[in-house]
């Protein structure tokens, strides 16, 4: 009962910190302090993201205009509406939550869900390297006997490879996790790839 309800409280708490990047998002705004060079990686899903708010908005007020009984109406235009919210929330916080690179290390980032920091003292390479996935998950992790990937994913693909040079520990959201290898998407990966290595190099 405890894991479900810790489980719940992460949920409800991603939940909210996606509903506040929509502001960020109206406003153009993304989340990339001064210093940093952000690389999106929503490209490949937005326009099926935005397919589903638009086909759910359709959807919320053809339920209003069909259903006769008032309570039951009610309750169904609550749940569309709030879908509804849940969706833009989430393609809000996919969009101005970017992957960030400075001098100091490549922060690896999707949506509200992860956020984590790779100083580059701890990378021995960047490189793109394409990769399909299987399932939806954005976080998977690939067990093996040189140790734990972690793969961040958008689109059933990670199209970046960092690979490093002793397991690193990083903070994951089913708990801390020591990986050997990070892959993640990203919407220009040869143009990440060629920044991370000029940091590298420097």
């Amino acid at each position: 009962m405890s894991r479900w309800w810790s489980s719940a409280r992460r949920l409800l708490a991603a939940e909210l910190r996606s509903y506040r990047t929509l502001p960020r998002w109206v406003l153009r705004r993304p989340d990339a302090p001064p210093g940093t060079v952000p690389f999106r990686y929503v490209g490949a899903v937005l326009p099926v993201l935005w397919a589903f708010i638009v086909v759910s908005s359709i959807e919320v007020v053809v339920v209003h205009v069909l259903v006769p009984w008032p309570t039951v109406r009610l309750v169904l235009d609550v749940l569309g509406i709030w879908g509804v919210l849940w969706m833009l929330g989430f393609t809000a916080s996919q969009t101005v939550r970017p992957h960030l690179l400075d001098a100091t290390g490549l922060r690896v980032r999707h949506g509200v869900s992860l956020d984590v920091f790779v100083p580059w003292e701890a990378v021995a390479a960047v490189a793109v390297h394409r990769r399909s996935r299987e399932g939806s998950r954005a976080v998977q992790l690939d067990r093996g006997p040189d140790g734990v990937v972690l793969n961040v994913v958008v689109g059933s693909q990670t199209t970046v490879d960092v690979v490093l040079r002793e397991p690193l520990v990083l903070p994951l959201p089913a708990g801390p996790q020591r990986v050997t290898a990070v892959r993640l998407a990203a919407d220009d990966p040869a143009g990440l790839a060629a920044r991370a290595s000029a940091a590298l190099a420097a």
